[in-house]
C-alpha cells in the first residue's frame, strides 16, 4: 500500500515533466518468458500476465491521449520457437482478439484494431479473429491498436519493394513517381492508418530495437527508451519516465531551432 501510495506521487511528479505526448508509440513487449522463468511458472503463464498487462498499457494510453499504439506481438523470427510455445500464442492472441468485438472499452473510446505483418503465415483460424476484429472496429478513429503479427522490418521492407516494382512493371507508375512518401503509402495499403512512430519503448533490460517499423520509426528519428522490468511488470511509471524522455527530446529540437 505504502509502496504504490509513492508511486502516485512519482506519477504525478513526472506527469509534470511530460510537456509533449507523443502521437504514436511503439512498444517492443520483451520478458515474458524471462518473468516466468523467474517466477518459476509456466513459459504459457509468462505470456498471458503480459497479455494481461498489455490490457492495463492500453487504458494508461488512452488516459493520457495517446492515439496510436503499435505492440510487437509476435515477430518473423519467432516461428523458430517450440511448437508448442507458438501454439499457445496462437490460441491465446485468438483468444484476446475474439473479445474486442464485444469489449464496452473498444466501442466506449472508439479504438480501432489494426494488423501490420504477413497475414498468409498465420494459421486460419487466427487470421480469421485478426480479420473479425478489423472489421468490428473499422469505423473507429479515436484510438489506434495496431498489432504487430508475423512482422519482421526486414520483410516489410522486401514486401513493399516488390509492391512497387511490381505497379511500375504493370505501367500503374512511373521510375520517377517513386519518392519516400510513396514508398510509406505502400507499407501498408490503404487500409491501414499508420503515422510516423514519437517514441519506442522495450522492456527486457534489452538494449536493441530489433528491426522494429524501420521506415516509420528509424526513418524518422523516434526518441528510444529501453527499461529493465519485464513486459508483465512494466508499470505506468515506466511509461510515464518514457513519454518524458521523448518531450525532452521535443523541448531539445525547441531549443536547437531557436
Amino acid at each position: 500500500m505504502i509502496r504504490r501510495c509513492i508511486e502516485h506521487i512519482y506519477e504525478y511528479l513526472i506527469s509534470r515533466q511530460c510537456m509533449h505526448i507523443p502521437r504514436h508509440i511503439a512498444i517492443i513487449q520483451d520478458g515474458n518468458r524471462r518473468y516466468a522463468k523467474k517466477r518459476g511458472i509456466a513459459t504459457s503463464s509468462g505470456h498471458r500476465a503480459g497479455a494481461d498487462r498489455t490490457e492495463e498499457v492500453l487504458e494508461w494510453a488512452q488516459e493520457l491521449g495517446i492515439r496510436h499504439i503499435t505492440l510487437y506481438t509476435f515477430s518473423t523470427e519467432n516461428f523458430t520457437r517450440s511448437d508448442e510455445e507458438v501454439q499457445n500464442l496462437f490460441a491465446l492472441f485468438k483468444e484476446k482478439l475474439s473479445r474486442i468485438s464485444i469489449d464496452e472499452r473498444v466501442h466506449k473510446y472508439g479504438i480501432r484494431i489494426q494488423m501490420i505483418g504477413d497475414k498468409d503465415m498465420l494459421p486460419d483460424d487466427l487470421r480469421g479473429a485478426v480479420e473479425q476484429a478489423e472489421a468490428a472496429t473499422a469505423h473507429y478513429d479515436n484510438f489506434y491498436l495496431n498489432m504487430a503479427l508475423a512482422y519482421g522490418g526486414r520483410n516489410e521492407m522486401l514486401r513493399t519493394t516488390a509492391k512497387i516494382l511490381d505497379d511500375v512493371r504493370k505501367k500503374k507508375i512511373k521510375r520517377e513517381d517513386i519518392t519516400p512518401e510513396l514508398f510509406e503509402e505502400n507499407l501498408y495499403g490503404n487500409s491501414v492508418s499508420l503515422p510516423p512512430v514519437d517514441l519506442i519503448i522495450r522492456t527486457g533490460n534489452e538494449c536493441r530495437t530489433s528491426n522494429f517499423l524501420p521506415w516509420l520509426a528509424n526513418g524518422h528519428e523516434s526518441a528510444v527508451y529501453f527499461c529493465a522490468p519485464y513486459w508483465p511488470m512494466f508499470r505506468k511509471l515506466d511509461m510515464l519516465r518514457a513519454i518524458r524522455v521523448y518531450s525532452e527530446r521535443q523541448e531539445m529540437k525547441k531549443r536547437s531551432a531557436c
